[in-house]
């Protein structure tokens, strides 16, 4: 019985952290998905003529001192980008796999 226990305990605990994990992961994944959008904007936006403009003009001086300007960092969108692309591919990776046993429902 001590053995049945154990077990039993050790499921529930395991059954806690996955669904707490889960309904992160879901809550990230919405949050994720709604940002798909904006950073296509964001990724045609890095290195369009545009975006050569303001960074120019920023070197310049034209622009108010006080404008947040992270996107005419040249290495913070190239980053961000490499990261959301490695993420989909991670993405992708994770759902290919199976569960070990999976079952037909």
């Amino acid at each position: 019985m001590e053995e049945q226990i154990r077990r039993i305990s050790q499921m529930e605990e395991i059954l806690q952290t996955a669904k707490g994990a889960v309904q992160r992961l879901d809550a990230a994944l919405e949050e994720y998905e709604a940002l798909l959008e904006p950073l296509r904007v964001l990724d045609a936006y890095y290195g369009s003529r545009e975006w050569l403009q303001d960074l120019d003009d920023d070197r310049d001086g034209k622009l108010p001192a006080d404008l947040k300007r992270g996107v005419l960092s040249e290495d913070e969108i190239y980053d961000l980008l490499t990261e959301a692309r490695e993420l989909a591919r991670r993405m992708t990776d994770l759902a290919a796999r199976p569960f070990e046993g999976e079952r037909e429902d």
